[in-house]
């Protein structure tokens, strides 16, 4: 670099929220790309801020959202990891506040809500996307190559799930959170089987919903079922469940030449949970014994997995940026008009499950 060079811009950035989405997702994310400059980190809890202090020494760790934004004029982008009924609030500050913004899923609590944050967004020139990182899933890279590849022929029916066994709700927003506060197995986990299936199957309907709340501390819902009709032709089974002890396949793609069929799930969160860092040469990598099965019975076949990559979010998000914002032509990450979508089927499956019988 010659003395009149300028040096290269970096995305100043807060991360708001230390829970398992700010420490496991975003700011390890953040931190390995070079495109950022991680300053700032806001939780309430001491033992998170202890945290946040010891693996990000040279980052500012301050109580809450409002600390950052008062410190909006040496920033550049805010990412909110916080309960869903904040997500609103605190993306419209930020919008106002002149940053750029990285909202965690659900996108919001409403799909009312979302539209009014695409729509001041556009208003003042800012940024604006949705952590719907699940896209970036091995599992899920591979199921898109294969469909590309039409390696299944016309595909008839979609099975996702994404099941746990946690009989205890470990969170104390979790446990204090109704329907109309983003809680519940709907919002938490549906947000990503919704915007999977539409993304790879385009618009659909709910044409069946099932609700139910398992645990005797949940206030919204642990265990859900939902079929959507897909515009395509394709139908959607998805299955979310917080007290499930046998677990079913991730995914089950039926087509009219052969199936897919995918156990486990996507080891880059558990990773980095262990220590593991996004620049590791084994981040994203899946044991092959976890390999999907391709073909039909008799003639099955196994399938690596391709490599999982929630970093592409991050490096997409920083071309965007670094190119001009929202005058660039270049994609967002994840447009936030699909994330509305996600909560569009959200709330049709709430009404449509308000109107049928179906036995506890």
């Amino acid at each position: 670099m010659t003395g009149t060079e300028a040096a290269p811009r970096t995305i100043r950035t807060a991360v708001v929220g230390y829970g398992l989405s700010g420490s496991v997702f975003h700011a390890p994310l953040i931190a390995a790309n070079d495109s950022y400059a991680l300053k700032v980190v806001a939780t309430s809890d001491a033992e998170r801020q202890k945290a946040a202090l010891a693996r990000l020494p040279d980052v500012d760790v301050v109580r809450d959202a409002d600390a950052v934004l008062r410190r909006a004029d040496g920033l550049d982008l805010i990412v909110l990891g916080t309960p869903p009924a904040t997500h609103y609030p605190y993306a419209k500050a930020a919008l106002e506040a002149g940053l750029d913004v990285v909202v965690d899923k659900p996108f919001a609590v409403t799909s009312k809500e979302g539209q009014e944050l695409i729509g001041l967004a556009g208003r003042l020139g800012r940024v604006l996307t949705v952590f719907h990182n699940r896209r970036w899933d091995g599992d899920f890279l591979t199921l898109r190559k294969l469909l590309a590849a039409q390696a299944l022929g016309h595909v008839t029916r979609f099975e996702s799930r994404l099941e746990r066994w946690s009989p205890t709700i470990t969170k104390a927003w979790k446990a204090r959170a109704t329907a109309a506060d983003g809680g519940g197995a709907l919002f938490d986990l549906g947000s990503h089987l919704i915007d999977q299936a539409l993304q790879l199957f385009g618009p659909a309907q709910v044409v069946h919903a099932e609700l139910r709340a398992r645990r005797s501390d949940e206030r919204a819902d642990d265990d859900v079922f939902l079929v959507l009709r897909h515009e395509s032709g394709v139908t959607s089974h998805l299955t979310m469940n917080m007290l499930c002890a046998q677990q079913g396949p991730r995914f089950r793609v039926l087509g009219s030449v052969g199936g897919f069929t995918k156990n486990g799930v996507d080891p880059q969160e558990p990773y980095v949970a262990a220590g593991g860092s996004p620049l590791d040469a084994d981040y994203g990598v899946e044991a092959r014994e976890w390999a999907g099965l391709l073909g039909r019975d008799g003639h099955l076949a196994a399938l690596p997995t391709e490599r999982g990559n929630y970093p592409e979010f991050y490096r997409i998000l920083a071309e965007k940026i670094l190119d001009g914002g929202t005058a660039s032509a270049l994609p967002l990450p994840v447009n936030p008009e699909d994330a509305v979508e996600v909560l569009k089927i959200i709330e049709a499956a709430r009404d449509l499950a308000k109107n049928q019988s179906i036995a506890p």
